[in-house]
């Protein structure tokens, strides 16, 4: 049996960890199935328990832009962890990533550093509401920004009334200062507006999805969310948790040439150990604790061997700015190839891609917002991730995940991918 490992190693998980799994994605439960259960990994590929390889498309969800157990990394982490793990005192490593990560991203003068992407942005839209002296935020359908209750919420009836819970333990008092509009749609975050006049603190928004698969902002709807912002005194919130130094040096700011007021980052910055943190000017920053009235603390927060390995990190993309580019360009590589089997099978699709972010959909309209991704055929996208699994390349185990490359990936490795899909059709 091909993954009889996994299989056995999920059943005992199962019965210590809910679901077997400590994120639900890796459950599988979206494509049917186990999942398989990882030994290692060096470069572009997954060795799993059973021994099988993959060619792997997620980068532990974004952060492995070069590769896994990539050298400079190894290196940076282990010599640090031999000087100790953690201190909860502050360290110089600290203050050399906040340095060099405000040196990179364009509107940004200071830095806070948390465990997570769901921290950082629980923590920006308080100092949102804290700078703003305001209670509501505006979120669109599909953008995911961690499991705070403030994100948990689902539609109301209609666009001006109030979202609700969509998961148990999230109070109807926190939905009611959460307001949701559609990915894309300007007109329906101006109604919102309107409709809330002088009570919005903040609109969140992942300025590139990559939670309802890769979806890219028009020109119209990133402008005018700002100019939106800016005249109504409202903070724009990027949350770059997955676009932060992959699109760019500069991240989504940068690529769209739009500035925010409000950053959160994770994934690269960590360098693949947990790490979240987010930036804004120094007057927005200045609100914080100890030096301002909105309080925020972690015990964890600005660890040595994360911080070790996130400055490993972004010291090689700060200097090899030419990885976006060859990222950019094998992504481009695979959609073309990718494109061409599926239409030459007469497979209906549509692919996103944006730098090296790229999700495929197996519907017949643009995908543009949430609801259009929802219209992809699911029954032909397990088929497609069981039979590129057994292909051996590693997918997201979800049709409403983009897909990220690392720059291990050899255009070899892509042609290896291209071949797999005319297979699995």
């Amino acid at each position: 049996m091909r993954y009889q490992r996994s299989s056995a190693l999920f059943a005992e998980a199962k019965k210590y960890i809910p679901g077997g799994v400590n994120s639900p994605v890796r459950a599988f439960q979206a494509v049917g199935g186990e999942p398989i259960f990882i030994k290692e990994a060096k470069g572009a590929y997954l060795y799993d328990e059973d021994g099988n390889r993959y060619i792997d498309y997620i980068a532990s969800w974004g952060p492995l832009i070069l590769g896994h157990a990539h050298q400079p990394v190894l290196d940076a982490v282990i010599e640090k962890a031999k000087k100790g793990t953690s201190f909860g005192i502050p360290t110089e490593i600290e203050t050399e990533l906040a340095k060099l990560a405000v040196s990179m991203v364009p509107n940004i003068d200071k830095i806070r550093f948390v465990n997570s992407g769901t921290e950082a942005c629980m923590s920006a839209v308080r100092l949102a509401r804290g700078y703003t002296g305001k209670d509501k935020i505006i979120k669109f359908a599909g953008c995911y920004h961690g499991h705070s209750d403030s994100f948990l919420i689902q539609a109301g009836s209609g666009a001006v009334t109030f979202g609700s819970p969509n998961s148990p333990g999230v109070t109807q008092g926190t939905a009611q200062d959460t307001l949701l509009a559609d990915y894309n749609d300007l007109e329906g975050v101006k109604t919102l507006i309107a409709a809330n006049k002088d009570e919005i603190a903040a609109i969140i928004l992942e300025p590139v999805a990559g939670n309802m698969g890769c979806i890219i902002p028009t020109n119209e709807f990133i402008k005018g969310l700002r100019e939106l912002c800016t005249k109504e005194g409202i903070l724009l919130l990027f949350d770059e948790v997955m676009t932060g130094f992959r699109l760019g040096k500069g991240g989504a700011q940068e690529a769209l040439n739009i500035d925010a007021d409000i950053v959160m980052f994770g994934k690269v910055i960590g360098g693949g150990l947990p790490v979240g943190a987010f930036a804004a000017r120094a007057e927005i920053m200045g609100h914080l604790a100890p030096e301002g009235p909105v309080y925020q603390a972690g015990t964890l927060s600005g660890n040595p061997l994360a911080m070790s390995a996130g400055l490993a990190m972004l010291t090689e993309l700060n200097t090899k700015p030419e990885t976006f580019t060859s990222l950019a360009d094998k992504t481009a590589f695979l959609q073309k190839g990718i494109e061409e089997v599926l239409t030459e099978k007469g497979i209906t699709h549509q692919i996103n891609r944006f730098g090296s972010m790229i999700s495929v959909h197996f519907c017949d309209e643009p995908v543009v917002d949430f609801k259009s991704s929802t219209r992809g055929n699911n029954d032909t996208f397990k088929k497609y991730f069981h039979g590129m699994l057994d292909q051996g390349i590693y997918l997201p185990p979800s049709a409403f995940e983009s897909y990220f490359l690392n720059d291990a990936i050899s255009y070899a490795d892509l042609e290896r991918t291209i071949e797999a899909v005319g297979k699995v059709f």
